[in-house]
């Protein structure tokens, strides 16, 4: 498998054989993997799907979490979507929002969901691609090929930072998702490669500092409604790119710096649930309810 280094290297080889990220990166892979372009394809064309299945199972109104503690969100925020009058969001983002949940909820549930990067930031991406695919009529050929834009850039990030939050807080797994949607998102849009690099980095900027505090060390609280303020900011990030806004710090400078952000942050803020919403009094209260009589 042939590893990115760069953002920048990504979008010079494309604008240099004037093609999408997504199809340099499925001709690519597919050779360094012995695999067709077909085969490959086939298997990312099933991710989608497994996305589209997460959504489903996490909209159902009694799914709950092994904790107790979360479950409903996706239904609660689809019926508010599907509801009278008009949301404050719109009913086509609050819909988004609705599969932000549903995904993210699936996983605390343990149902099946794609890691895209991880678990806790899974609702990220698919709650994206799958509102451009069932609201807004988008081919799901379209789809799938942007996948391959969006895991790209997820392995420079990889690479070049992390996408744990145990190593750099959310901001590596929540941030790292909207920056990959980001750029799948525009690309989506008929953006160009430079475009995608700008989304991802404007994606990258607003989730900068973001730390991971789990209440009860559980993908639960808040992580699942952060789901839904990466998947926002992805949003926001490609319109802004598409609308010819650039970033001022490259893509791969922004993801320079978000290591070293997460290398400051202290441990407290790094998946440990030893600090911030993971030790406020409800937290603690949250945590001693899912593991009493245990030490």
């Amino acid at each position: 498998m042939i590893k990115y280094d760069s953002i920048s290297q990504l979008v010079e080889k494309a604008e240099h054989r004037n093609i999408k990220i997504s199809e340099l990166v499925l001709e690519d892979q597919a050779a360094a993997m012995e695999m067709t372009t077909l085969q490959l394809y086939e298997k990312m064309q099933l991710n989608f799907e497994i996305m589209r299945q997460s959504v489903t199972e996490g909209l159902k109104p009694d799914q709950k979490s092994m904790s107790g503690l979360t479950g409903g969100e996706g239904y609660k925020m689809s019926e508010y979507a599907c509801g009278e009058g008009e949301p404050l969001c719109g009913r086509q983002m609050s819909k988004a929002i609705a599969r932000a949940l549903a995904v993210a909820g699936c996983n605390a549930a343990m149902g099946k969901i794609v890691a895209a990067p991880t678990a806790g930031s899974c609702g990220i991406l698919p709650g994206c691609l799958v509102t451009l695919y069932e609201d807004r009529g988008f081919q799901e050929k379209d789809i799938v090929m942007s996948m391959f834009t969006s895991g790209a850039f997820g392995m420079v990030i990889a690479n070049k930072a992390s996408l744990a939050g145990a190593e750099g807080g959310c901001q590596a797994e929540c941030g790292s998702a909207a920056a990959m949607a980001a750029a799948a998102l525009t690309e989506l849009m008929g953006g160009t490669p430079s475009q995608c690099a700008d989304a991802c980095a404007i994606a990258i900027a607003n989730q900068m500092g973001l730390v991971c505090d789990p209440v009860g060390g559980l993908v639960e609280i808040p992580c699942i409604k952060r789901n839904v303020s990466g998947l926002m900011i992805a949003f926001s990030a490609a319109d802004m790119a598409l609308a010819g806004i650039s970033s001022e710090i490259p893509a791969d400078e922004c993801i320079d710096a978000m290591r070293e952000v997460g290398d400051a942050l202290p441990r407290t803020l790094r998946e440990t649930a030893a600090g911030g919403l993971a030790t406020t009094p409800t937290g603690k209260k949250l945590r001693d309810k899912v593991f009493k009589g245990e030490d």
